[in-house]
């Protein structure tokens, strides 16, 4: 199911990201989740929502990344990813 507001991601999601992030895996979400609605176009047997979830997990970990105070913060902008 999309998400029209950040407000309705999982709790795992909202209570470990910053309001940023969230946007991120909103967006990603709710792309992946159009993007992947045909079984054809997902891997083995996951399902659709399952599938998103991951793509949106990627999404916000090519922008964020977890400190060592076990916190996401956003990646340095300078140099390789």
């Amino acid at each position: 199911m999309p998400y029209n507001n950040t407000n309705e991601l999982p709790t795992s999601v909202k209570n470990v990201l910053p309001e940023h992030a969230q946007d991120i895996y909103k967006e990603a979400f709710n792309s992946a989740y159009d993007e992947y609605s045909s079984p054809s176009k997902r891997r083995g047997n996951e399902g659709q929502e399952e599938t998103a979830h991951k793509v949106a997990w990627a999404a916000v970990k090519s922008k964020y990344e977890k400190g060592a105070d076990e916190k996401w913060h956003p990646k340095e902008s300078g140099g390789h990813q």
